[in-house]
């Protein structure tokens, strides 16, 4: 690589996402494949977790601890589900608060499904959190682009007003 085309050591870098390192940039090295099994892999979890619910709900059922109970948890996953799914998606077009993520911890852990199967959409178009991702590598860029042109010369060489 050339002094001329080597990029400079202060110019911002790409973020790397989760499965794909900055595959996502260029599209390089694997990222469909990566995708395919992203995909693939996250769909495969949720229906495996599903099961696993399946099998607590008939445990609750063969404890015959009322159908009030079973009726609960059953609302419960399905609202937590829904709620980490919207979470999970938002997330990939913008940065979450750390305060409120910490505080939608247990939540999304009951959810899971839901975040699972927001990966497995959005994995279907893109790499989950790639549109953000790219968003902020090229605001980086042009302001990087912005100051660095902005200062490139010789300010003895500029014409002065007489």
């Amino acid at each position: 690589m050339s002094a001329e085309n080597s990029p400079s050591p202060l110019a911002p870098r790409p973020e790397p996402i989760r499965f794909f390192g900055t595959t996502w940039l260029n599209h390089d090295n694997g990222y469909t494949a990566r995708r395919i099994g992203v995909a693939l892999g996250s769909l495969a979890t949720a229906v495996v977790s599903c099961l696993v619910l399946r099998l607590a709900y008939q445990g609750l059922q063969i404890a015959a601890i009322g159908s009030f109970v079973t009726l609960l948890m059953v609302v419960m996953f399905a609202i937590c589900s829904a709620l980490a799914f919207r979470h999970t998606w938002d997330g990939f077009t913008r940065r979450p608060d750390p305060d409120r993520q910490a505080s939608l911890r247990g939540l999304l852990t009951i959810g899971f499904v839901g975040s699972l199967l927001a990966y497995f959409l959005r994995s279907l178009t893109e790499a989950p959190g790639e549109k953000l991702h790219r968003e902020e590598y090229e605001t980086a860029r042009k302001h990087h682009e912005k100051r660095t042109t902005r200062r490139s010369g010789n300010p003895s060489k500029k014409r002065r007003p007489a």
